[in-house]
């Protein structure tokens, strides 16, 4: 593990630029990027990799306002300005690398998804830290309360204690869906499962959380105290980035890692004045919640 990765996730100032979109949200970022069609999905993900390579060479994009960046393994496998993806990340941006390592979600059951299995992870996990990676994340969705979402928890906490065992950090991302009926519950039983796995993990293990940015103001606050725990985030999840922004703001020591609400206003026929300019406002606006 790199302490010196480790020390900018623990002590800087900053927020994560969720770049990690995959095979299944990856058109709709193109769309609103402003491409709308791509001959097949090699061409699909060598567009999207010019768009992420745009906004990691960006001026606005760096380690004094962004502390980390998630990547999809496409990305991390390939270069940005010829350097392998983390190796440019963090020897030119100072910015560090998080690759998203699930499979995706299974089918619904009793208001929640799980993960999909993840086969080789280990091998996955191995290729990534010898390329520099500093840890992962992972995503599990909870639409409704009820009885499934310690099941989403305890199989976060399963597969970050194999992600820690391999020398990387894992995010837990248990997210809960911002158009669910029961949102606010649903989101005290996602905290409620959080801290009695914290309290379970050993000394020695430290965890990051992505979380749903909540109705109940600061009902992370004891997450973020809580000696597992390195750093929380939140998820954007289809807020705009008014709303998101906004939200964030009121949940003290959280920062943001968000995705769409970053990107928003990007455009592929914007001039890189252009681009740079909408990118830094963007930027700003999200290192400036994320700081309370």
């Amino acid at each position: 593990m790199n302490e010196q990765q480790l020390r900018k996730m623990r002590e800087a100032q900053g927020f994560i630029a969720a770049l990690d979109q995959s095979g299944g949200s990856t058109p709709r970022t193109l769309q609103r990027y402003g491409v709308e069609s791509w001959a097949d999905d090699a061409d699909m993900f060598d567009q999207v990799h010019r768009m992420r390579s745009r906004i990691m060479q960006s001026p606005s994009f760096g380690g004094d306002r962004i502390l980390g960046t998630i990547l999809f393994v496409d990305t991390m496998d390939r270069e940005v300005a010829g350097l392998p993806t983390p190796r440019y990340l963090w020897d030119v941006k100072q910015v560090v690398p998080i690759l998203k390592v699930d499979k995706g979600l299974a089918e619904e059951r009793d208001g929640s998804q799980l993960m999909k299995p993840i086969p080789g992870l280990d091998e996955l996990l191995a290729r990534a830290r010898d390329m520099g990676v500093f840890g992962t994340k992972m995503r599990s969705l909870v639409s409704l309360p009820g009885a499934a979402v310690r099941e989403v928890v305890e199989q976060q906490f399963d597969v970050g204690r194999q992600i820690f065992a391999a020398g990387l950090v894992p995010i837990l991302e248990p997210e809960v869906d911002i158009k669910s009926p029961g949102k606010a519950e649903a989101e005290r039983q996602v905290h409620d499962a959080l801290i009695e796995g914290l309290d379970r993990l050993p000394d020695s293990e430290t965890v990051m959380l992505k979380l749903t940015l909540p109705d109940q103001d600061d009902l992370y606050a004891d997450l973020v105290a809580h000696p597992r725990v390195l750093r929380v985030f939140a998820l954007s999840g289809g807020y705009t980035r008014a709303e998101a922004t906004a939200r964030l703001a009121r949940q003290h020591g959280v920062a943001a890692s968000f995705a769409r609400a970053l990107m928003e206003g990007l455009l592929i026929t914007q001039s890189d004045a252009e681009f740079d300019e909408a990118l830094d406002r963007s930027i700003a606006e999200v290192y400036a919640a994320s700081v309370t």
